[in-house]
């Protein structure tokens, strides 16, 4: 007997068609397995691929990719894809410097349609694909994959309407697994609940309209009465009618989605359609590995770990809180003296630090699911009759609701507190997910003020300042560990716009935000061997500047700022607009993000290739000090 797995005889999609239903399962078998050995040294998001890899291999088992399109919703399920695609010797490189991505990567391979890495996207590019083949003849099949928690994100909605209205054949397939980042909540996943106890609905509707029309003139009369009645119909069998076809779309029961005859049977069907179609299937997020199932909230994105306990891996080494739990436990302290204090996310409890609020205060903690846009107007809302809301979103998710910051929350000076988690770099997820944006995005709504904490003690500080002056307030801090200070007895109130010398120097003086301040701190020490009196100075505000650190700063040779975002439009720019205002003229250099997409890799590596860390800054003063 030969060892040989078929997972390595897969070349390319086009293998799967020549594997029998019970070969194309022990693949899945083979394909779970590889999954775990690769993330429980890469680390990512273990549960959603083992839930998918049925539904994947019975895609590919029938399309023809890449004429085909499978378009991914978030991205998340798609380890199986990737190594069925040609990427099998490379998966070990996942999420990694120069790797595989963790996400489809169009510039990856053929087969990957487009840069999924955030939620409810993916029905629109489906149908533009969809919409494009017909305009231009052809004949592929398109196919959006989309997630139970994703469907509920306003921008699915809204292309759905599309979809209907339009008829444009393509197949949607919602692998409903009652999870996103938390648990599921809204009034859709009851629906699709309902949809799940009644796997019978749409053959006990076919069946009632059959004997109808076999039962002589009266029963052919009533079905004649068309479409109203067939919904009629549909709404008494089931009352818990299907909001897909409501909307033009047809819909299929559910399906059993770790069950590859039965996905290979209903998408046989489904992609002859003339008109769209949902496909309904049933996963369990982590089938296949027993940690995953018994807690896929951990597993949706993941460290590496190991295997046999499921337990992250941990350095060894004593370590700082991280910069989400502080947050947390501030805020609860803050809610404990104050009752006005509401805590929001997006499906992300325990990925922003919310765990012990919603515990404590669940009549005070919202969770509104996917839905970043209605996340900020509801928090809108509460201030406008008299909360104290406070949205916890990932920097990269909070893009979505920018037009919701301006005209919901800073038109009408509301008291909102935005706690953006994740700014800056943030690692091994790559370009989709690295929080590089918002300090342009938050500096420029009028109103708004916005403070980035350099350490975890300054964070305490930042929300409790935030909280006592009201108004739209923004707090940006990074991904993972804090610098390791002693978190403070009780919160002060921050000076508005008041930075404060952390390091006295004469030559050049660096303004630094947020994490980068203790990287210039590195690198004035690295200064200073080499003839170079740097003074670092934590800004802490962005928004409003603090002009007299900026007029000081201007009294050197070199006026240095260092921020953790993009250039193009970021507080080192908004610093060249205060010298230039005040009619300073001291030469001025701007570090941050380049402009160009940051790819996935170390923290580590990714500030040191951005020129960001310690070594990055020092070498771009010393270069252009020595030029003056």
């Amino acid at each position: 007997m030969s060892d040989k797995r078929i997972l390595d005889i897969i070349a390319s999609p086009a293998d799967l068609k020549l594997l029998s239903n019970e070969e194309l399962s022990i693949l899945a078998g083979e394909i779970r397995q590889e999954i775990v050995t690769t993330t429980s040294k890469t680390g990512g998001h273990v549960a959603s691929s083992l839930g998918a890899v049925e539904i994947i291999l019975a895609l590919h088992s029938l399309l023809d990719c890449p004429k085909d399109k499978i378009v991914f919703d978030v991205g998340h399920q798609a380890y199986a894809h990737k190594l069925v695609t040609g990427r099998l010797k490379d998966f070990g490189t996942l999420r990694t410097y120069g790797g595989l991505s963790g996400f489809p990567k169009p510039s990856e391979s053929p087969y990957d349609v487009h840069y999924s890495g955030h939620a409810s996207d993916s029905l629109s590019v489906a149908l533009g694909l969809a919409e494009a083949r017909d305009l231009a003849g052809a004949d592929q099949k398109v196919v959006a994959l989309i997630g139970d928690a994703a469907l509920s994100g306003g921008m699915a909605f809204e292309a759905l309407n599309n979809i209907g209205q339009a008829q444009t054949p393509m197949v949607i397939i919602l692998n409903d697994n009652e999870m996103s980042i938390s648990h599921n909540v809204g009034a859709l996943m009851k629906h699709l609940g309902y949809m799940r106890a009644s796997s019978q609905y749409r053959q006990a509707r076919d069946n009632v309209q059959e004997h109808l029309e076999s039962s002589g003139p009266v029963g052919k009369a009533i079905t004649n009465f068309g479409r109203s009645m067939k919904e009629s119909m549909k709404q008494f069998v089931i009352p818990h009618s299907m909001i897909f076809e409501q909307l033009g779309i047809v819909c299929t029961a559910p399906i059993d989605g770790h069950n590859i005859a039965q996905l290979r049977e209903t998408l046989r069907a489904v992609l002859n359609a003339d008109g769209p179609v949902l496909m309904h299937v049933v996963t369990r997020k982590g089938q296949g590995y027993m940690p995953a199932v018994r807690n896929p909230e951990k597993f949706h994105g993941i460290a590496p770990y190991n295997i046999a306990t499921g337990e992250v891996i941990k350095s060894g080494k004593p370590s700082a809180p991280k910069y989400t739990n502080v947050f947390g436990k501030a805020l609860v302290a803050e809610a404990e003296n104050n009752a006005d204090i509401v805590a929001i996310t997006a499906a992300m409890k325990g990925g922003t630090g919310l765990d012990e609020f919603a515990e404590k205060f669940p009549e005070r903690f919202v969770d509104t699911g996917i839905c970043e846009e209605h996340a900020v107007g509801f928090a809108g809302g509460l201030a406008a009759n008299g909360k104290k809301p406070v949205v916890a979103l990932y920097s990269t998710f909070m893009q979505r609701a920018v037009d919701q910051m301006i005209i919901n929350v800073a038109l009408p000076k509301l008291d909102v507190v935005f706690a953006i988690d994740r700014a800056g770099i943030v690692g091994a997820d790559g370009p989709t997910h690295h929080g590089v944006f918002d300090l342009v995005y938050a500096r420029m709504v009028p109103n708004m003020r916005v403070l980035a904490p350099s350490n975890e003690a300054e964070l305490v500080h930042a929300l409790h300042t935030a909280l006592a002056m009201g108004g739209p307030f923004a707090i940006r801090y990074p991904r993972g560990e804090g610098e390791g200070v002693p978190l403070p007895e009780a919160a002060d109130v921050l000076p508005e716009g008041k930075g404060h010398v952390v390091r006295e120097g004469d030559d050049v003086a660096i303004l630094a935000f947020g994490r980068m301040v203790g990287q210039a701190l590195s690198a004035a020490d690295t200064l200073a061997e080499q003839g170079v009196s740097a003074r670092v100075v934590d800004m802490r505000w962005v928004k409003p500047l603090d002009v007299q650190a900026i007029q000081a700063a201007a009294e050197t040779k070199l006026v240095v700022t260092v921020e953790e975002g993009v250039i193009a439009g970021g507080v080192g720019e908004g610093v060249l607009g205060e010298m230039a205002r005040m009619g300073l003229h001291t030469p001025a250099l701007n570090l941050g993000i380049k402009d160009a997409f940051v790819t996935q890799g170390g923290v580590g590596q990714l500030l040191h290739e951005q020129g960001l860390d310690a070594e990055g800054i020092a070498a771009s003063v010393q270069e252009r000090y020595r030029a003056l």
